[in-house]
């Protein structure tokens, strides 16, 4: 087992000016899951692959434990990959795909054996170790490559959206197992999904990315409860967070045709910054229907999902400038508005986020 280190690693490939991955510092423990997560094109891969040697880094380096692995080829570094598409040879048994990096590695036979049993029994493949692939269920064979990884003993498991291919009920029962056995193992792990929330139920911590730059890595809590900027609070939480941008005088924010009171802290910060717009950001869960107050606004309902014990609400309120935008609620189920309903909504006590309207970061106001 090892730690990880990206020292401003960066990947510019050919014919682009744009870098994929933009001096990507990153530092992960011995043992940790980090996921990274991100948009189609952010990046994540590009960076997975550097890691794994098959990226070539344009500056910048990368670590695995101590020793530096930028130009080291891939089968030295001592890592294993589980992709997207399982990667099986269908000529081969499962026990045959399991032991095959060892084989070529004229590693003994009797510890291919010892091996392949083992990480069978701790997948619960035993029962098919003989079977091919083609005669296997999608999640059956992701095991089965996830069995190959384990058998070799890395220092370092890399995952690239291996839950991509699976259906949504097997991908949560997979996710689960993969969870499990990288905290059983305790093998440090990078994991690739553009999926949210593989990442919030998954990780230890959650690097995210766009456009190959790192908007922000720490834990699941961290990332939903104190977002760096617009970006992470709108990607991270489903339905994603409600982001307004509002005039801002006095303490107040101009919502649905109401001066709405900020935080006290927040308001000086703001008026110290000469600050004339503000982004506020609630989540579908923080948005509270009750009576009007001075820290209320009105919506108009549109479309009402129901979810049994919940339902989702889609509204708009009317912005300063005339015009409108769709906000989402959660309220109880069993009683939801009707359309064209108009309703008074204040965010739930101390779950407010305001972020600067120029730089998109958060306020960190007390």
């Amino acid at each position: 087992m090892a730690t990880v280190k990206f020292d401003e690693a960066t990947r510019i490939y050919p014919g682009n000016e744009t870098p994929s991955v933009d001096r990507l510092d990153l530092d992960i423990e011995d043992g940790e899951f980090l996921v990274v997560v991100g948009p189609s094109g952010c990046g994540k891969s590009t960076a997975l692959r550097m890691l794994a040697g098959l990226e070539p880094c344009n500056s910048g380096g990368i670590f695995i434990g101590d020793r530096e692995v930028t130009h080291v080829a891939p089968k030295d570094r001592d890592i294993a990959m589980v992709f997207q598409n399982y990667a099986l040879y269908p000529h081969m048994t499962v026990r045959d795909n399991m032991g095959f990096a060892l084989k070529i590695s004229r590693v003994d036979k009797a510890e291919i054996d010892k091996r392949v049993e083992e990480a069978a029994r701790i997948l619960d493949l035993e029962p098919y170790l003989d079977r091919k692939p083609k005669a296997m269920s999608g999640g059956q064979r992701q095991r089965v490559a996830m069995g190959r990884a384990i058998v070799r003993k890395p220092q370092v498991f890399l995952m690239d959206e291996p839950l991509s291919n699976l259906d949504a009920k097997l991908r949560v029962q997979t996710r689960t197992q993969i969870a499990k056995l990288q905290r059983d193992l305790g093998v440090t792990t990078v994991y690739v999904t553009h999926d949210q929330t593989e990442a919030m139920t998954m990780g230890d911590r959650i690097a995210v990315l766009r456009e190959g730059l790192l908007m922000q890595v720490g834990t699941p809590r961290d990332l939903f409860d104190q977002p760096a900027n617009t970006f992470v609070a709108g990607f991270i939480g489903s339905p994603a967070m409600n982001l307004i941008t509002a005039p801002v005088q006095d303490g107040r924010v101009l919502l649905g045709g109401k001066r709405v009171a900020l935080p006290q802290a927040a308001a000086a910060e703001l008026a110290a910054a000469g600050a004339t717009e503000v982004v506020v950001g609630v989540r579908p869960e923080d948005l509270v229907v009750g009576p009007p107050s001075d820290q209320s606004f009105p919506i108009t309902v549109s479309i009402v999902e129901s979810l049994g014990a919940d339902a989702y609400v889609y509204a708009t309120v009317e912005l300063a400038d005339g015009t409108s935008k769709e906000v989402v609620a959660r309220t109880d189920g069993r009683v939801p508005p009707r359309i064209g309903e108009r309703l008074e909504v204040h965010a739930a006590d101390r779950h407010i986020h305001l972020f600067d309207a120029t730089t998109t970061q958060r306020l960190h106001y007390e």
